[in-house]
């Protein structure tokens, strides 16, 4: 098996084995672009590094070192030579892109001869390189900690009276280099490596370790990229940004990554190496500012990023490096942009005829897309209210929440249920746990393609950076003179860049143009249908907004948890004859018929899956003294008693207890009174409104056939002879929702009797499972550590196994019953990875809330 690639000898088609960066430079040189060529070591020699317990093997080294000669050919250059010296970057290059989150080393291959042959072409950057390096090396591959060197570089500037490291001397770099040799070797016990050969291994063992260290794990996790891709490593010839006049470095987008607008957008530095730009350290210049100092390297970077956006049917995120007024291309990926930046490029795409309509709807990231459906801050309020600091809008969207100034008063603030601004200097890829549970980022420093702003516009999280008006120290941060301390409230708009003092009022998304486009189109290309899980007339209206076709759950107990309503429930469920129960049930029968009828109205046609009373009792229970006393006044029973009756019907498993059908089939009474008034809600509105009412009604937890059967009979009985008496022709349907493994094994008898199959994914994860959803979040991250599980099932539906019995219960259920509609009723409906599997497997439509019914009619038409 070969390890190790020449970048001539790869292509776009191989990022599997290349990873992203690598898979992309390979394609930047088969296009003849200027990129400064290198070899990548591929994913598979790390997933063997970590097969031989993190160790490189005998193969991996020696593909290494042929393919470093042959890179010495290529550019005339000696690795650890004293003549023309070859100095390279050691970089990550997963296979998905994952910025900041492993590790980089730059400058690798000077030693003591190597500096002095670089010093007698310009010693300025022999010493500014080694100093870089040796700070990069020693935090990457031997973990000393950065503040050490940097303690270090700020001693010698403010002893020498230096604003910043571009002003530094030779003499001061020199100065610089000792000190940190010295550093190295107090926090290491060893001299600073002088072969080459061993920098480069240790180097590449480091880029691999990264692939595991916690930030990585945690991003992974959070992005759903398996531990088994592996990170490949990209070594490549380094060119020099900070060699003095015509020289730079920079990053920028083909399109505006904010706002999606045609223009090239960027920032770079004079003098200046890559990280210098990206860190936030320095403030960098926008990229208009190059073409009036270079306009030749402008114009060749302009062209090369509208071939590179029309060659790969993306907006790109280039790194670039000027060397004496040469342009070289150092990356270039499918650039991360916000929400509304991401649906503006797709339709501008789109109508350019660079891509087509399925290359428009497949180019949306969901994980963000559902920002443009979050709130915005009131227009009338934000009228009355003076920003308190303005800084670089960096990811759109409005958040208000608690100054948090770390990471983990983040996380903190957020386990006390606390929304959070992580309010920092300047962000780094330490921060992401914090970034992830945070509302809002505010940084001090940094421009629009720092940590910060990219980290922040790839999780949808409002952000503003380089925010200079703020003075952030370790109790809270100063703005205009007034201090704000860590866990009081600031409220920040991503979109304008404003800060603003206190909480603000925040008014509902509402859909633009363009992103109606989108899901025009991707209902156009979809195969299958998206309904919304709904419980009042009120999220119904805003489902259909939104674009559902109907409504694919309703919870009926849901209606019930009102404080007026909650005492007759507790009547019905309490009660200890049928005669009891059914006054109670007279009580609960109009509410009912209300909930319905107010649903149907909005619904105007569309069908209706109405799910009859499911929960287990416990949660109905009445558990204050007030409320038993007061229960028991109405019921005309003791308060002994009645407690009584409470101690009979606990259950110690509940969730698997005495709830769905088998509550009904107890008490069918229940189901009655549910049908008269689905039915009765049905027949009013018909009338009321001359369209036709489409209820289905769904049996749920049915586990054998006899019991859909037992139910069914008296729903239809109840059902038929109310349509009768009302001379109407309604029709209605009654299924039954899949959540038990047996239900799907004996998916075929079911279906003979069903009209219908609903696949509740919730209940059936955690039946098949055997664990509770409520109490897995205990246990389940210990699994995700140790790699045996790589997410969360009750987020995206586990295909080997839920997965099967969906699959069985689909095949069975249709091959007896051909005109079955089946549909997914559980939160899986609405997440993009569960979608694509459903897909698969043949379902008619998915149900999801409200909120994520958009983005799952995207998700619906995609190609995966």
């Amino acid at each position: 098996m070969q390890y190790v690639y020449l970048f001539s000898e790869g292509n776009a088609s191989m990022r599997e084995t290349l990873g992203g960066k690598g898979a992309n430079l390979a394609e930047m040189t088969n296009l003849g672009l200027p990129v400064p060529q290198g070899f990548t070591v591929s994913t598979d020699a790390c997933n063997l590094y970590y097969e031989h317990g993190e160790v490189l093997s005998e193969d991996v080294k020696s593909e290494i070192f042929d393919k470093l000669k042959k890179l010495e050919e290529i550019t005339g250059k000696k690795f650890g030579g004293n003549d023309n010296p070859l100095l390279v970057s050691v970089r990550s290059g997963s296979r998905a892109s994952m910025p900041g989150m492993m590790d980089t080393v730059l400058n690798l291959g000077i030693n003591e001869e190597v500096l002095h042959a670089i010093e007698k072409v310009d010693p300025k950057l022999a010493y500014d390189s080694y100093r870089r390096f040796i700070t990069m090396f020693g935090e990457v591959v031997m973990g000393v900690e950065k503040t050490y060197f940097d303690n270090a570089l700020n001693h010698i500037m403010k002893a020498h009276n230096y604003e910043s490291d571009h002003d530094l001397t030779v003499d001061a770099l020199k100065e610089v280099v000792n000190s940190f040799k010295s550093v190295y070797k107090e926090h290491t016990g060893k001299h600073f490596p002088t072969d080459p050969n061993e920098q480069l291994l240790l180097a590449v063992e480091a880029v691999f370790r990264s692939w595991n260290n916690p930030r990585a794990i945690y991003y992974r996790k959070m992005n759903d990229i398996p531990m088994s891709w592996g990170t490949a490593v990209n070594i490549q010839e380094m060119v020099f940004g900070n060699m003095g006049e015509g020289c730079a470095t920079g990053v920028a987008f083909s399109r505006n990554p904010a706002t999606g607008e045609k223009k090239l957008y960027g920032e770079f530095l004079y003098n200046a190496q890559g990280e210098d730009v990206v860190a936030g350290t320095h403030t960098p210049l926008q990229i208009v500012k190059l073409k009036e100092e270079m306009p030749d390297a402008y114009a060749q970077f302009e062209e090369t990023a509208q071939k590179l956006e029309a060659h790969y049917h993306d907006m790109q995120d280039m790194e670039f490096t000027i060397e004496r007024g040469k342009l070289f291309m150092l990356q270039t990926r499918n650039g991360k942009r916000t929400a509304q930046a991401a649906v503006r490029i797709a339709v501008d795409m789109l109508h350019e005829g660079l891509i087509t309509k399925q290359e428009a709807v497949d180019s949306l990231d969901l994980k963000i897309i559902d920002g443009l459906l979050h709130p915005q801050f009131d227009a009338d309020r934000l009228k009355k209210t003076e920003p308190i600091a303005t800084g670089l809008p960096a990811s759109p969207g409005a958040a208000s929440g608690v100054i948090a100034l770390d990471a983990a008063s983040a996380v903190e603030y957020c386990d006390k249920g606390r929304d959070v601004i992580l309010v920092r200097l300047e962000t780094s890829p330490e921060d992401i746990e914090g970034m992830n549970v945070s509302k809002g980022i505010l940084t001090a420093r940094g421009g629009m393609t720092s940590h910060a702003a990219v980290v922040g516009r790839g999780m949808g999280k409002a952000a503003i950076v380089g925010c200079s008006e703020i003075q952030v120290d370790d109790t809270g941060v100063t703005i205009q003179g007034k201090h704000y301390n860590e866990g009081e409230y600031i409220s920040i708009d991503g979109s304008t860049g404003h800060v603003y003092p206190g909480l603000l009022k925040t008014e509902q998304a509402s859909i633009k143009e363009d992103f109606k486009e989108i899901l025009e189109l991707s209902d156009e290309l979809a195969p299958i249908q998206v309904y919304a899980n709904a419980d009042s007339p009120q999220d119904v209206a805003r489902a259909i907004e939104f674009g559902a076709k109907g409504v694919g759950l309703v919870r009926t107990e849901h209606m019930f948890f009102e404080a007026s309503r909650i005492r007759a429930v507790r009547e019905m469920i309490l009660s200890t004859t049928q005669g009891q129960r059914e006054v109670a049930l007279d009580k609960i029968l109009p509410m009912q018929r209300e909930d319905f009828e107010g649903i149907f109205r909005v619904l105007e046609g569309r069908s209706a899956t109405i799910r009859f009373l499911d929960p287990p009792l416990h949660e109905f229970m009445p558990t204050t003294t007030q409320d038993i006393e007061e229960l028991a006044v109405v019921m005309n029973r003791s308060t002994t008693e009645l407690r009584e009756v409470i101690r009979r019907l606990h259950e110690y498993n509940p969730m698997m207890g005495h709830r769905g059908c088998r509550l009904a089939i107890t008490y069918p009474e229940i189901s009655m009174m549910q049908t008269r008034a689905v039915i009765e809600a049905a027949i009013n509105v018909s009338k009321e409104t001359g369209k036709n009412v489409k209820p289905e009604i769904m049996i749920p937890l049915v586990g054998d056939v006899k019991e859909f059967t037992f139910l069914a009979s008296k729903v239809r009985e109840t059902a038929d002879a109310l349509i009768k008496d009302s001379g109407l022709d309604l029709k209605y349907t009654v299924g039954t929702m899949i959540e038990l493994p047996r239900a799907c094994v004996l998916a075929d008898e079911i279906a003979q009797q069903a009209d219908f199959f609903s696949f509740g994914t919730n209940d059936l994860t955690q039946m098949t499972y055997g664990f509770s959803r409520d109490d897995a979040g205990t246990f389940l991250k210990d699994y995700y550590s140790l790699g045996i599980y790589d997410k969360d099932p009750f987020a995206t539906v586990d295909q080997l196994g839920v997965g099967s019995l969906i699959k069985m219960a689909v095949e069975k259920g249709r091959a007896t019953n051909p005109n079955l509609k089946i549909g997914v009723c559980g939160e899986h409906g609405g997440d993009p990875a569960s979608i694509a599997f459903f897909k698969s497997v043949g379902v008619d439509y998915v149900s999801c809330s409200p909120y994520r019914v958009p983005v799952a009619r995207i998700a619906a038409a995609r190609d995966e």
